[in-house]
């Protein structure tokens, strides 16, 4: 009897030990992970930042040389900028903030929230399903106001404008350095943009200091902030490659709204 009982409380004990190794495992797959994603976004910024670099100092061409370049990289591009209006910029802030993109996409992240039951604290069910929404929708619209606001500050245009380029790469290449450039000045030049890039962390600060459960941080806002910078990349890849003409699937969601460029780009 004492032999078994003994055997019992062992293999328990091996059991036990067993699963705090798995569980040591997952928190360090999901470590990797989030240092994975932090290379990334810090890829990005890097990328960005030098082909903007690149642009600001190409050599200088003779007169005719020059003024034929930037007509057809100015075209190759962009096409012709505009630089949009109040009236257009409160309208794309308004769309981006409170549109059918922040509640379909708060709505997907709030199902995967809800899966991994992450934070745990608010439990499972309709209760804890709606404040996940509700918190991914807040982080949402902090993240852009933070943006668009702080584009004024700067004088940047926070509009995304699609490529004039052809072909997957340079369009998907623009789309992601999109994420953390703007346009500045009468001419539009590409310059790496601050409120970009701090929108998305903006977003996640404030929820983790506003309404997560107080164990979190500034680490963990940091984390998220790298995902909410990433599912921003998303949604300017979506705006690149998704026809939004008048005929398009988009506009008989209503969807076809001023967001990006004025100028029709070549999918519209």
């Amino acid at each position: 009897m004492m032999v078994s009982t003994q055997t019992r409380i062992l293999n328990q004990a091996r059991e036990w030990r067993n699963d705090w190794r798995a569980s040591q495992g997952c928190e360090s797959i999901k470590g990797t992970f989030n240092i994975k994603i932090s290379r990334v976004m810090f890829s990005l910024v890097c990328a960005a930042i030098l082909i903007v670099s690149a642009q600001s100092q190409s050599p200088a061409l003779p007169v005719d040389s020059s003024s034929t370049m930037d007509n057809a990289s100015s075209t190759l591009l962009y096409g012709e900028y505009l630089r949009p209006t109040q009236k257009t910029k409160v309208s794309n802030y308004l769309f981006d903030a409170f549109g059918p993109y922040p509640i379909v996409g708060s709505a997907l992240v709030a199902g995967i929230n809800q899966v991994y039951n992450s934070p745990p604290e608010w439990n499972q069910g309709v209760e804890g399903y709606t404040k996940r929404l509700a918190s991914n929708y807040g982080i949402g619209i902090v993240a852009t106001t933070t943006r668009y606001g702080l584009s004024e500050a700067f004088k940047e245009d926070a509009l995304y404008y699609r490529c004039e380029c052809t072909g997957l790469i340079p369009r998907m290449r623009h789309a992601l350095v999109s994420t953390v450039t703007a346009r500045r000045g009468e001419d539009g030049h590409s310059v790496f943009s601050i409120p970009a890039l701090v929108g998305p962390y903006a977003g996640t600060m404030v929820a983790a200091y506003g309404w997560y459960p107080s164990r979190f941080g500034a680490k963990d806002a940091f984390r998220a902030g790298n995902y909410s910078l990433l599912a921003f990349a998303g949604e300017n890849v979506s705006l690149e490659f998704l026809r939004s003409g008048p005929h398009s699937l988009l506009s008989r969601l209503h969807l076809n709204n001023a967001h990006g460029s004025p100028i029709e780009g070549p999918n519209k």
